[in-house]
């Protein structure tokens, strides 16, 4: 096989691969397409400076990651508003209405999988990035070019990021749980798991062996001269990806809700799974006009299937103790397959719902499933009831613990900073950067020292030693020193921020400092009568705070001698300007440092807090300003822009 024949080998073996993983009809036998294949192995060992990129060869994972490097893509990926029913459907197109009354809109599968970004540049694969955070993801290059429906090259060769879902199909999802299960190994709880699972493996020759495919469904940065979204996705297919199962072109809600529905009904002879539908408008000006609000596109919702519901039994209901503290009750369910999942447990959310639908052990009732939601009981059957059935007793201690607990009705939860199941969280917002901001001492930091038996309870920090660091895995002399040193400048904070890293339910920034300013260190021996003298204190916060402190005291009297937190001197009265003594809300992109502007404000005599209310004064807004500038027209809440907002306060 001389260079030439070798060239039109690969372009056969990549058609016939065209024309099985992505159209589904093969054009030759697996004999001939083997033979073939090894003919072209055999020149590449004999030629390997002279192997093609877009040879199937070069698919074949066979390298081991030490981990995935972070890059960013060159638009951001966007998440979508869900809408889960007609009227919700209507609000949404009476929205998109006010933007522009002519359009028309563009429907497709909302595929249940793990989200992949694919750049192109002169017609080669050169970056496969996953979704992340939405501006940056993982790096996964390597993997991405073991997926079959991925070409390595494409007929185009501007720039452009091609987006898609990865996804298993179900056939291959029972049978990579077979395998699974005959090697002793946990299966995978569905097939979008199994996906996500697969595209990120270390061994690019696992993810090789799972049989993912690649859907697209957008397109990122690019320099198309195409106007519709549906005619830039046809263009898409025609570079060499998979179609969806069935997509269409709507000109408003009838015709929406017509294609819901057929898609709805035929989902099941669907090969892979799908959560719902996505509707998105057709003409890219018209989305252009439209713009995003902070999270989501204007132009695009996901319409949701309809969940599904399954009967069981529930065999009894457990206690979890979160790392937040709340208790919550979990329904041991009779194992039941919903959706190819099989589901043993269900969230009962608090007690206040248990006694609402009036659950009881040993009862017959109906759970449901919707897409990644964990499932729930939404229904007793109170008909099969036959005297077995056991009520079960809001708790008053701490399953962890013993300590008392806060019953607060829909809420339930252990506020003992020492209590093993919350104490590594409470070291986490302890140290986090609204609250005492130690450098050094995130997450992995505190589930090492957690588990090695150095810090047990929050004040056990400030019994941290070098010595102490450099016994553990992973900790030099360097690192350990920074990290004592951020402790070291901790003390002294201010009385607020010392409050609000305590963690005390309900009780955030805003009434940290009230707190403070009100009390000072001597809060924990303040009565309810006191707390609610203060202006922005309720009921339930001050009964938090009074059930903290019985729970804490020796705790927070400890951590003051640790810290000795400054208590603030009292200000001159602020001068009278716009600002003075109002309810301000900030959103949106500024041109300075929200915690800078937020500053500027609290000395001019504002009230910053971080939702719109009736009771706000005021919503001062960046760029992309999203639902809180919406609300506050919505409420009549007076807006001001950044600008406005320096005009009146001359800054």
């Amino acid at each position: 096989m001389n260079f030439e024949e070798y060239e039109k080998a690969v372009a056969e073996l990549n058609n016939y691969a065209y024309h099985y993983y992505v159209n589904d009809n093969p054009i030759t036998t697996d004999e001939l397409y083997d033979k073939l294949y090894h003919e072209v192995v055999e020149f590449e060992d004999n030629n390997p400076t002279s192997v093609l990129e877009n040879s199937p060869t070069q698919r074949v994972g066979d390298v081991v990651s030490e981990g995935f490097n972070k890059a960013q893509h060159k638009s951001r990926m966007w998440s979508l508003e869900d809408v889960f029913n007609a009227d919700d459907l209507q609000k949404w197109l009476t929205r998109v209405s006010k933007f522009d009354e002519n359009v028309t809109f563009y429907c497709e599968p909302k595929y249940d999988g793990a989200s992949l970004n694919l750049l192109y540049e002169g017609g080669k694969l050169i970056q496969a990035i996953t979704r992340g955070d939405g501006v940056e993801g993982e790096d996964i290059t390597q993997n991405a070019k073991t997926i079959k429906t991925i070409p390595l090259s494409i007929d185009y060769k501007e720039s452009i990021e091609i987006r898609g879902e990865v996804v298993i199909f179900k056939a291959e999802f029972e049978r990579i749980n077979e395998e699974r299960a005959k090697n002793g190994e946990n299966l995978f709880a569905n097939p979008r798991n199994a996906a996500a699972g697969s595209l990120r493996q270390l061994d690019s020759s696992i993810t090789a062996n799972r049989n993912l495919v690649f859907l697209p469904y957008g397109i990122g940065e690019n320099s198309l001269d195409i106007s519709l979204l549906s005619q830039r996705m046809e263009f898409i297919y025609s570079l060499g990806f998979k179609q969806p199962p069935y997509r269409a072109t709507c000109e408003g809600f009838e015709d929406i809700e017509a294609v819901y529905e057929k898609m709805k009904d035929e989902r099941e002879s669907y090969e892979m799974m799908l959560d719902g539908m996505v509707v998105k408008v057709d003409g890219i000006e018209a989305q252009q006009n439209m713009g995003y609000t902070v999270k989501v596109p204007r132009w695009a919702v996901a319409y949701k299937f309809p969940a599904v519901e399954k009967i069981t039994t529930v065999k009894d209901i457990i206690l979890q103790v979160g790392r937040s503290g709340v208790i919550t009750p979990v329904a041991i369910v009779e194992p039941t397959n919903i959706d190819g999942v099989i589901v043993e447990r269900a969230t009962l959310h608090n007690f206040d719902e248990i006694q609402r639908k009036d659950i009881r052990i040993n009862d017959r009732v109906i759970i449901l499933r919707s897409g990644d939601v964990i499932p729930k009981i939404i229904k007793v059957l109170e008909i099969h009831r036959d005297g077995t059935q056991r009520k079960v007793s809001r708790p008053k201690e701490c399953p962890v613990c013993g300590s008392e607990l806060l019953d607060e009705g829909a809420l339930i939860k252990c506020q003992n900073l020492t209590c093993k199941a919350r104490v590594v969280n409470s070291i986490i917002y302890f140290a986090s950067k609204q609250c005492l901001n130690i450098d050094g001492l995130g997450d992995k930091i505190v589930k090492a020292l957690f588990e090695s038996g150095l810090v047990e309870s929050v004040e056990d920090i400030f019994s941290l030693t070098l010595d102490k660091l450099l016994a553990l895995e992973g900790f030099k002399e360097k690192k350990s020193q920074n990290l004592l040193n951020s402790i070291e400048n901790v003390k002294g904070c201010d009385c607020w921020r010392f409050i609000n890293s305590l963690g005390i339910e309900h009780i955030g920034e805003v009434a940290s400092k009230s707190l403070c300013k009100t009390f000072g260190l001597f809060f924990v021996d303040a009565t309810k009568e006191q707390l609610l003298g203060i202006d922005g204190i309720g009921e339930e916060m001050a009964e938090a705070v009074l059930e903290f402190v019985r729970v804490n005291y020796e705790h927070i009297l400890r951590l003051q001698t640790h810290l000795n937190p400054k208590v603030p001197q009292p200000k001159a009265e602020v001068e009278e300007n716009p600002f003075k003594d109002k309810t301000v809300v900030l959103t949106g992109s500024m041109s300075k440092p929200r915690d800078e502007i937020k500053k500027m404000l609290e000395n001019l005599g504002a009230k910053v807090v971080g939702s719109v209310s009736k009771k706000t004064d005021m919503v001062i807004y960046g760029e992309d300003a999203g639902s809180k500038y919406d609300k506050a027209v919505e409420l009549g809440v007076q807006t001001l822009s950044e600008n406005e907002m320096k005009e009146m306060s001359d800054v």
